[in-house]
């Protein structure tokens, strides 16, 4: 693993979700950078995210997998939007039905940790749906 990404994956793996943070100018940023992309500054750390946001895009993926990930069937991968205004890639967990019906571009979602071993399987964020 590159010492830039650690810390998020190794965040990922206690079940907490962190972001990029510049220390020079104050902004978020994901995914991971050596220089900050709005001030070009080089010290950069890492925050606690809030965990909450909006699913921007999804797809379920049903059959016609990618190799690696045939057994997982069906399974559903979403760009979130966090509070803080950064996006990145997620897993979506499926919903009291099973599948992925709560979903839909706009709705709200918030981090919900996956186990250990699946994070150091497949480290990526986990989101379901908040319910109002």
């Amino acid at each position: 693993m590159e010492p830039l990404t650690r810390p998020y994956y190794d965040a990922l793996g206690r079940g907490e979700l962190v972001i990029q943070h510049c220390n020079g100018c104050g902004r978020d940023n994901m995914y991971p950078r050596h220089r900050c992309p709005f001030c070009y500054e080089v010290d950069l750390g890492w925050v606690r995210a809030s965990g909450t946001g909006v699913l921007h895009s999804f797809a379920v993926t049903r059959f016609g997998a990618p190799t690696g990930f045939e057994s997982e069937t069906p399974y559903a991968l979403g760009v979130v939007k966090l509070a803080e205004g950064v996006q990145l890639l997620a897993r979506l967990w499926p919903g009291e039905d099973g599948g992925w019906s709560a979903y839909g571009c706009d709705t709200r979602v918030r981090f919900r940790p996956a186990s250990q071993d699946e994070i150091a399987r497949r480290p990526v964020p986990w989101f379901a749906v908040v319910h109002q």
